[in-house]
This record gives C-alpha cells, structure tokens and sequence, in this order.
C-alpha cells in the first residue's frame, strides 16, 4: 500500500492513502511552544540585549529561531542579570588593581577614558540623535490614526481599536476585578520609553553626581546624555571638551591642561567635521507621506536609533540599577539616594550599579500582537496563541510597514489560532 509523508512543523508522520481518504479534511492548530524539531528548532529564551541571530537553516531557509519575549522576573526583589559574569568582573577589578600598583602615573591613551572623543562615533552620536528625533516625530502621528489603549492600573499596553481581555493586570486591587484590565487613552510615552539620567558637565574629571547635588543638576533622556558624550553639542546642555589626554595617578584623575587651552562648550578639534554639522530635524521629512510610508520610516529610524546606541555603548560606560529603571551615562554611577526598591534599605537608598544594556536606555514595551485588527478583540483562553512585539514595532506594522525578520517568530505569524468554541478540540 503506497503510503505518504505529511510534514508538520519539522514533525513527519506516514499514513496510508487509504487512512487519509476515509477521513474528512479538518484544521490543524499548531503551536510555536507545542511542537518543534529535535535538531533544528529551540525554543529559546532570550534577553533584551540579544539579536535574534541563527546559525542553522530551516527547511533550506535563513529563517530565525523560535524566540519569545524574556520572561519578567520571579519576585521584584530579583536582580536583573549580569551583562558580564562576575567571575570576570572581579577578574578585571584585580588586573586592574595591579596595573595601579605596578604604574601608579600614566598617561590614558585609549578614547573616551582619557577626555577625548572617539572620532568615529562622533558621527554616529549625530545619527542616533536624529533618528531619535524621526521616531519620535513619526510616533506622534501615527498615534493620532492608531488607537493606544493604556491600563489605568498597571503598565500594560495594548495597541489597537479595543483593547484586549486577556487577564493579567497586577495593579492595585486587581483580585476584586479578576485582573482583568480597564482601559484608557495612551500618549506617544506609553509606546516608547527613554529614562532620564543627569547631565555631566565633566564625564571624566567629575563622573558622579552627589546627593547634594540631585536638584542643581539638569536630568534630560539618557540616549540623548550618550550622544552629548560621544560628540553632539546642544546649546541648552554645555560640556568640556578636551585637547590633551588625562594622566592618572593611583586611580585618581588629574588634568594638567592649561586653562587658556580647555575648550568648554565646543568640538574636539581632533574629531571629525561631523562635530560642527547642525543635528536639528528637518520636520518635511515627513509632509506629504502616506500612512505606509510614515510607519516604514518610523520603523527604519527606531532600528537606526537601536544599532547606533549598541555601537557607542561599545566604547562609552553606561550604568543601570540592578533593582529599579535608574540609568546613568558615565564611567560611573551617580551617589543619589533615591532608589526605592527591593533591599534599598540595606544599601541606605543607594542604587546598585551595573552595565546597562541597549534597552535600559530605550525601554521595548512588549504588547500583544493583533493579527487582524477588525476582527473581536484578544481572548483570555487563547492567550498562548498570540505572540508579542515591541509598541513601536507593533504600532509600525498595524499601520502598515513590514513585518522586521527580526520579530516575525516572536509575534507567532505562523500560528492559526482557533476559535473560541473550537478550544476544546485542540490538543
């Protein structure tokens, strides 16, 4: 009896032609977390920093692993993951300490821990700035045409014409509501989100801002902090730029520049003529754009923004809070003492630095993916089906802009989910 190979997600089962004529057609749901193949499917579980990278071929395609969205933590008083090992980390700290013994004055030549800027990252400092400025300008009007819907009690975020019944609100007195969510209007900061972090005037010869010092000095995003350090100068935010290098002594920074040669406001002169270049938006980039062509830009700009900050957080320091959203760009972190969460008393409200990532700085609110937009609003019951995305590219591709490689597994396309009275009969 001839016999046939039917192939499902990666899974190959034989059934004779006769079997399969006596049985009438019938859907099949498939799910992302309920099949995959031994070999070339893994079900990963990645952090934000991550790419979405893969090293094997799907059925002979470059198509991305399965990845979902990084689970949140256990308890809040979990800290976040080290971006670097400890065992490394104090591995540095003792090199490190040796070298100071051994070399107690040198003179730093390595950019930026020396004062001076990183000639190829002033142009892209320029870059990010801009797409920053393109996102959020594109952001601003397409959520004039796509409804945001916010919850009033906690931080979920859903995008689209009604807001989704799936139950997860952890707000305040979310038990008498069955946690179920209640709904209001969203604002362009509920899509995306840029933390704020002090302003420093002198990253390398005054890199922390004391607790007395939390009210004199100016707070502004810290990816536009980042980009001032790598070389972009705004009027409203100075800050000194060096000529010669800093020596240290024992770990201590000590600058013997002259002060008729301290340059403070303007450009390195050894940086490159993109230190001197006007980074203000021109707002007609986006006249005249059709609703497609405006979420494409957006989109373009975000990742523009995305690839641009991983590249200066390559060679310019960036702390986060091991416990609470606090970011500071600098080599160090600041002294404020105002963290108020888990165990900050045993640290007397100090927060407990660590590198930062790319999305500590601009923070992806994951939101439901809605396949069909005029279709009934996301169940409770068929919440595995649904996948995720960040606001932004969510919002980008309900309005028409393509589905990014990147996000294509994440936000399940290849997943039919079923019908509310068709649940029982998925296995």
């Amino acid at each position: 009896m001839n016999s046939k190979i039917l192939k499902v997600a990666g899974l190959s089962c034989i059934s004779s032609s006769s079997s399969i004529l006596n049985y009438p057609m019938r859907r099949v749901y498939l799910s992302s977390s309920i099949f995959s193949h031994s070999k070339s499917l893994k079900k990963l579980q990645l952090s934000p920093t991550q790419i979405l990278e893969t090293n094997e071929a799907l059925d002979g395609n470059n198509d991305h692993l399965y990845a979902d969205i990084p689970k949140p933590a256990k308890s809040k008083s979990e800290r976040k993951p080290y971006l670097t090992p400890m065992r490394i980390l104090v591995q540095r700290a003792k090199q490190e300490r040796e070298a100071r013994k051994a070399h107690p004055c040198k003179l730093l030549e390595e950019p930026p821990d020396n004062g001076l800027l990183v000639p190829e990252l002033v142009g892209v400092a320029h870059q990010v700035y801009r797409a920053r400025e393109l996102t959020l300008l594109g952001l601003s009007k397409l959520v004039n045409v796509i409804p945001v819907h916010r919850c009033s009690h906690c931080f979920e975020v859903h995008i689209g014409k009604v807001g989704h019944e799936i139950r997860t609100c952890t707000g305040p007195k979310s038990g008498l509501r069955n946690a179920t969510h209640v709904w209001r209007k969203g604002r362009i900061h509920d899509v995306i989100y840029f933390p704020k972090c002090f302003h420093l005037y002198d990253r390398v010869g005054k890199p922390r801002i004391l607790h007395n010092e939390s009210r004199k000095v100016k707070q502004l995003p810290a990816v536009v902090e980042l980009c001032i350090q790598a070389g972009l100068n705004l009027e409203n935010h100075p800050t000194k730029r060096r000529t010669r290098p800093v020596y240290s002594i024992e770990g201590r920074i000590v600058d013997f520049e002259a002060e008729a040669d301290k340059m403070i406001g303007t450009g390195n002169l050894v940086a490159s003529e993109d230190t001197w270049k006007d980074s203000s938006l021109d707002l007609s980039l986006t006249k005249g754009l059709t609703l497609r062509e405006l979420s494409i830009l957006t989109l373009d700009s975000w990742f523009e923004m995305i690839s641009g900050v991983k590249m200066i957080m390559e060679r310019y320091k960036v702390h986060t809070c091991g416990y609470c959203p606090e970011v500071q760009v600098g080599p160090k972190g600041h002294k404020v003492r105002d963290c108020k969460a888990s165990k900050h008393q045993s640290r007397n409200g100090m927060h407990a630095w660590q590198e930062a990532t790319v999305f500590d700085l601009a923070g992806p609110n994951y939101v439901w993916h809605v396949a069909d937009v005029l279709g009934p609003p996301l169940s409770n019951d068929l919440k595995r089906y649904y996948g995720k995305a960040p606001a932004v590219v969510e919002m980008c591709v309900q309005a028409g802009a393509p589905v990014p490689s990147e996000y294509r597994s994440m936000m399940r396309l290849d997943v039919v989910p079923p019908c509310r009275d068709e649940l029982d009969l998925v296995t």
